[in-house]
This record gives C-alpha cells, structure tokens and sequence, in this order.
C-alpha cells in the first residue's frame, strides 16, 4: 500500500478511537491506543505510558489533566462483563505517547505526524479565540496564567538554592531589572503611582503581562535545562533571560515594558465587576 494511503489509514483509525465526554472534552483510552499502535500486549505499552507521564510532568504540565486512570467494563464473552485498568488520555497525553514509541514503525511515525497537528490545530482555534477577547478579558487570562507559572518558577528557584522570602523577592528583582532595563520592582511600582499594597502584576496591560509571563517560563525552562543550583547563578539566570526577553521586543520594534500605559482598572477590579455582571 503506497505511503500516503497507510497515513491516511491510520489518521482515520486514530479519529475513530477518539472519544468525547458529555462536557465536549476529547479522550482516548490507553488500551485502544495500544492495539492501534500495534503493541502485541498492554503489559509492554505500559512503561511507555509511564515514560509519558514523566515526560509531561517535567514540561510543568498538570499530569491529572493529561493522564487519568479510569476502570473501563470491557467483554468477557457469552455478554458477561467485566472491570479493567485503563487510563483515559488527553491528545497532548497521546502525543508524548507516540513520541516515546518507536519511529520506525509507519503507524507510530504517523501518530507522531497526526498528534501534532491536532495539538496545533487547538493551538490555533485558542488563538483565535484569544484574539477575540476584550482587552480586560486578555488581561484576566494572561494574568491568571501568569500566576500558575510564577508558582513553577518559584519551585524551579527553590531547587536551584532560592530558598527564604528574601532570597526570592531579590531573584524575582533580577528578572524585572533585566526586563525593564535596570528597574527593579520598587522602581516599576513608582513609575506606576502605585500604592505600597498595590501589586504591580495587577496593574498591568495584556502586552506588558504577555512579555512577563515570557520572562517567567524561559526562566523556569532555563533553571532546570541548566541544572543551576546556587542562588547566585539563579539571579544571573533571571537577569540574562529578562534581558534577552527585552532584547527581543527591541528588535521586533515594539514598546518597551516600562513605557507601556497603566491601564486605569486593576485585575482585581476587573474580577470584581465580572462578579457583580454575573450575579445580575
């Protein structure tokens, strides 16, 4: 059979297996995925599912989203039923999975060929449906998003030696001086007129929160590629990827971070209003 017909074989026979929940949420289940990527017994695709699951937790990725293990009733014969151990998989779930099979096999080389292009395919409709968003809905999910990865990033300094308060507010001023050419975090909170109580996070436009919540996940990526683990190697880090960050929106042409407008309403003023909307 020519190459281009078992592509599209098994493209359609990872479409048939794919499952939707009752909330509209897209799944496959692991041991159909198994027989479909022609492994001869579900024992062996084990250690690949594990494989994945570690892989998918070391890209700072909820592994519970991605991989839930579920009992599915599966036949027996004569109509008699019976539990098993399954795991229901997302798509990014299935992707890691076929990236840890093997790739000289057509149908797991075609795996890795379709979970791509699903993955980019939402990819793209949420970017679509980003660019749809008001400029205060942006800021909300850029904010919010934000907040989950500044977590990541202050487990990924406290394994490279940031281990007290003090130690991380002075990481977290290194990357704002090498973002916001030498401005620390004081700096920036006069610059906004903000109050001492005011978080500088929360007065920010989508622009400025998109380029810090860059400066966040490069650095978190950086501290764990590179292994560093002493505080001042940390700081450095933070600095050099703020900076690099800078860099870029200069060469782009764009604002600089410091010189981007104070938007008048806060997050939190945002989230209340959204709250009183929706209780009317």
């Amino acid at each position: 059979m020519p190459d281009k017909k078992i592509a599209a074989q098994h493209h359609a026979t990872f479409e048939n297996i794919r499952h939707v929940d009752a909330d509209g949420n897209e799944y496959w289940l692991a041991r159909q995925l198994a027989r479909v990527l022609e492994y001869s017994e579900y024992r062996h695709f084990l250690p690949v599912i594990e494989r994945s699951r570690e892989a998918c937790q070391n890209s700072a990725q909820p592994v519970v989203d991605h991989f839930e293990d579920v009992l599915e009733m599966v036949d027996i014969g004569s109509g008699a039923k019976r539990e098993v151990a399954d795991v229901r998989l997302s798509r990014y779930a299935c992707y890691l999975i076929v990236q840890n099979g093997d790739p000289s096999k057509p149908v797991i080389a075609n795996g890795q060929t379709y979970f791509a292009m699903q993955t980019r395919r939402q990819e793209l409709a949420d970017d679509e449906k980003f660019a749809r968003l008001s400029e205060d809905e942006k800021r909300l999910a850029i904010r919010n998003e934000l907040a989950q990865h500044n977590r990541h990033l202050a487990a990924a300094a406290k394994e490279a030696g940031v281990e007290t308060s003090l130690d991380y507010a002075i990481f977290q001023d290194h990357g704002y001086k090498g973002l916001y050419g030498g401005l620390g975090n004081k700096e920036i909170h006069a610059r906004k007129g903000l109050k001492k109580s005011q978080k500088i996070l929360d007065h920010m436009g989508s622009t400025e929160l998109a380029a810090n919540l860059f400066r966040a996940t490069q650095t978190e990526e950086k501290l764990k590629r590179d292994k560093v683990r002493n505080k001042k190697n940390a700081n450095q880090t933070h600095f050099e990827v703020g900076e690099k960050v800078r860099q870029t929106i200069r060469e782009l042409g764009g604002t600089m971070p410091e010189a981007l407008p104070t938007p008048e309403a806060s997050i939190k003023q945002i989230e209340s209003a959204k709250k009183k909307l929706a209780k009317k």
